[in-house]
């Protein structure tokens, strides 16, 4: 689960918003979750791939305290994650039932788990802030998951906070919140990013100097060759 150390160092250097900026131009809108932002331990950006896990709504035959010890539980699901993913959970946006509380946020933190990140809620806020788990979410609620949802599986594609995450995707999040990108595109975007987040401080230094923005951003073919030319491409 661990992504390769340019594509990985590219990636943390860029915030979301560029890599938001850098997937527009390559065809992908839909990247950025509606709900997830950070919450507990999430004032450094993460980079990793994506360890999905799914919930439905409840039904109240499987939907019951003794469903935890099932086979099909989220108590299996976390001892199948491998170091260093981002665990990305489909709460179905419902905020009044917490999915994940202290015991299972401090097992995944033991485990190596990069971070959580749901557009549900959790649950033990204080206790889950003590794990020091990083958790993008929507916020807390006191009730367990199962007054709600109902856990149905994990590694398969999901959907979260409006937008379609699939097992290896990657995931970037910091303060503005959290992005999706194709595994099959992680490479692309990631140079892409790179030369995004250069040209954008070019901008911003013509702007301090003054610059009028029509023409710099975005930039005209002028703009492109004194930029070239100045950072030497």
């Amino acid at each position: 689960m661990t992504l390769n150390k340019a594509i990985f160092d590219a990636l943390h250097a860029a915030s979301t918003a560029t890599i938001t900026t850098v997937l527009l131009k390559k065809g992908i809108r839909r990247c950025w979750m509606k709900g997830p932002m950070p919450a507990f331990n999430a004032r450094e950006k993460l980079v990793g791939k994506a360890f999905t896990l799914r919930f439905v709504p409840a039904r109240e035959d499987l939907a019951t305290p003794e469903s935890w010890s099932s086979p099909r539980s989220t108590r299996a699901a976390i001892e199948a994650m491998p170091e260093g993913c981002i665990a990305v959970v489909d709460a179905m946006g419902v905020t009044d039932a917490g999915i994940f509380g202290e015991i299972l946020t401090a097992r995944m933190k033991m485990r190596g788990v990069a971070a959580l990140v749901t557009d549900g809620v959790v649950r033990d806020g204080d206790g889950v802030d003590g794990t020091g788990l990083p958790v993008w979410c929507s916020g807390v609620a006191a009730p367990p998951s199962v007054t709600s949802l109902t856990f149905v599986g994990w590694q398969e594609p999901i959907g979260c906070g409006g937008i379609a995450v699939y097992p290896d995707d990657v995931i970037v999040a910091d303060g503005d919140g959290v992005v999706v990108i194709p595994v099959a595109m992680v490479e692309e975007v990631a140079k892409a990013a790179v030369e995004q987040e250069r040209l954008e401080l070019w901008i911003m230094r013509e702007v301090e100097k003054g610059v009028p923005l029509p023409g710099l951003y975005p930039p005209n073919a002028e703009t492109k060759a004194r930029y070239e030319a100045e950072s030497g491409q």
